[in-house]
């Protein structure tokens, strides 16, 4: 296994600052994220323009990369915007544009800006792959509809014509081929394709009306979710996916929580280090599978990697299937530099030993309650309405927002 096989990049989707912060912090290699129009999670959280220098200052000050999606269906009146977009990413040292309209490659080009293509374009096999090549991308995101001998013959391919492969290991799955649906845009003239999808897909379907003169009983549709495909995860297959020879793997959810973003970037982390150190076990996965399943997912599959689909690869929930949550238990009020403490206004109670999350527009921290103290004496149990101290182990801002991890009830 060569050198690249064995440390793919990872990278993950974050939708804002403290996403970023978690992604990093959790053993992201890269990040990718959007401004707010032209880009696929257009709906959700995404930085502003002139948060892009902050931003991959952070990133590049932390080694890691920072990539920018453009990846919508552009029209013509949109091209002066997208030109504005892409000065300001070249200015603030974005490593690369994720696109797949060619307008978009042709100015990306024209600015000197590496170009990733997105999954948008479908690519599939290996002639489409040497004729983006020649459009001067750098690399490509496969289709997401593609299985693991598949993938390993592209990269073969792609080795040869030195252009890297990126594939999707983890997160949402789309009905539609690649994400490019009408769905939405029919029901509500919200396009997916313009970013703003509002995911019907996702709800249960009813049947309306008399009984069909169908032979197939599976016609019969009584709230059940016909069109919403289970979540991908594959860390149980991640070393065949490195040993396909894919250079990046890349974890959906630029609208996912930050909890969400540091869990799953510290599991595949992880994974991959396991995988280099020989030290991928079975007991090691089945750790990893139950904290995957803590955070927001729709149940899981292995997509299309080792096989179609099946009817079993639809999930039956709508919403999340996480076994945890996260609940609000208050506010930082302060935070004393020197020794690492903040002040925290309690709405609910805390324990010594749970796990709590602090995070604001730009924090993110993650960490067990290992003391606490009221007035400079240790406690082990506060109650909701008491002023409490605690040790944190990076910089927290007042006003930042306290979580703590509880069962999800509901699930």
């Amino acid at each position: 296994m060569n050198k690249k096989k064995i440390n793919p990049e990872l990278l993950v989707g974050a939708g804002d600052f403290k996403c970023a912060i978690a992604a990093v912090k959790n053993g992201a290699n890269a990040i990718y994220f959007g401004v707010k129009g032209y880009n696929m999670r257009d709906l959700g959280t995404n930085f502003k323009l002139n948060e892009l220098k902050k931003l991959m200052n952070y990133l590049h000050k932390n080694n890691v990369k920072g990539y920018l999606a453009l990846n919508t269906i552009i029209f013509d009146n949109e091209l002066k915007k997208i030109e504005t977009i892409l000065r300001k990413a070249k200015l603030a040292k974005v490593d690369a544009i994720i696109c797949s309209d060619l307008a978009v490659i042709n100015l990306a080009k024209k600015h000197n800006l590496e170009i990733h293509i997105s999954t948008q374009m479908s690519i599939a096999n290996s002639i489409a792959l040497k004729e983006i090549k020649k459009l001067g991308a750098s690399r490509v995101v496969l289709a997401r509809e593609l299985k693991l001998d598949q993938i390993k013959k592209i990269c073969t391919y792609a080795k040869k014509i030195n252009i890297e492969i990126e594939c999707f290991i983890h997160g949402a799955m789309c009905i539609s081929v690649s994400g490019r649906c009408f769905l939405s845009h029919e029901l509500f003239g919200r396009s997916a394709n313009k970013g703003a999808c509002l995911q019907p897909c996702r709800r249960a379907f009813f049947l309306d009306g008399d009984k069909p003169n169908y032979e197939e009983k599976e016609i019969l549709i009584q709230g059940n979710t016909i069109l919403s495909a289970k979540d991908m995860k594959t860390i149980e297959i991640l070393d065949e996916i490195i040993k396909s020879g894919v250079i990046s793997l890349k974890v959906e959810g630029r609208t996912k929580p930050s909890d969400y973003v540091a869990t799953v970037s510290r599991c595949y982390s992880e994974a991959i280090k396991s995988i280099k150190d020989k030290t991928y076990t079975k007991e090691k996965i089945d750790y990893w599978n139950i904290e995957l399943g803590k955070v927001y997912n729709r149940k899981f599959s292995t997509g299309f990697f080792l096989g179609q689909p099946t009817k079993k690869d639809i999930t039956n929930i709508q919403g999340s299937n996480q076994t945890q949550k996260r609940k609000h238990i208050g506010f930082v009020k302060k935070y004393y530099t020197k020794i690492n403490v903040c002040e925290i206004s309690l709405i609910e109670d805390l324990n010594i030993g749970e796990e709590i999350i602090i995070e604001g527009v730009t924090t993110f921290i993650e960490q067990p309650v290992s003391s606490m103290q009221i007035n400079h004496h240790e406690i082990k149990n506060a109650k909701k309405g008491q002023l409490i101290g605690i040790k944190v182990n990076d910089r927290v801002r007042p006003n930042d927002l306290v979580y703590k991890y509880v069962k999800n009830l509901k699930k």
